[in-house]
């Protein structure tokens, strides 16, 4: 069997600082996000000093909250949490899909890490699924990415 370097990221946030977006709508479903952001990374050795919750309007606005904290230079990785419900106009493909594209741009632009945690869903039911019931939390996710990706980097 051939032998190939693999470079892999470890679950250590220890020595790590990170700041986690937090939208204000729809907050009843990001306070869920947040808590299981925060929760994994404790868990894996950040110090709650070495995070910083920036409350923010909503999922719009993450982008230019993101590329501030990026150029900033105080944080290995950003987590942008948030929840965009579809409703009966097409507001919702707007906003979701702007903000999608600025997070991945903020990330490739700056090279700092930015987990995907902006909930896009078609009801309440299914946003509170993925803030911590049947559909696990994709605030831990997105923090466990982050997290992840930011030590693989540090090996590239």
């Amino acid at each position: 069997m051939l032998h190939v370097k693999t470079i892999e990221g470890q679950f250590d946030a220890k020595g790590l600082k990170f700041a986690i977006i937090a939208t204000r709508f729809n907050d009843f479903i990001v306070d869920r996000l947040v808590g299981g952001a925060v929760d994994y990374l404790a868990r894996h050795g950040c110090e709650r000093e070495d995070m910083t919750i920036v409350r923010i309007p909503g999922a719009f606005e993450m982008p230019i909250v993101a590329q501030k904290l990026a150029k900033s230079g105080r944080y290995h990785g950003i987590i942008a949490l948030g929840a965009v419900i579809r409703g009966a106009t097409p507001h919702f493909d707007f906003v979701a899909g702007e903000a999608t594209k600025g997070l991945a741009h903020i990330s490739l632009d700056s090279g700092v890490p930015v987990g995907f945690g902006l909930l896009t869903t078609d009801s309440i039911e299914q946003a509170i699924e993925r803030a911590g019931t049947k559909a696990g939390n994709k605030g831990v996710e997105a923090a466990a990415a982050v997290l992840e990706t930011v030590r693989v980097m540090e090996q590239l």
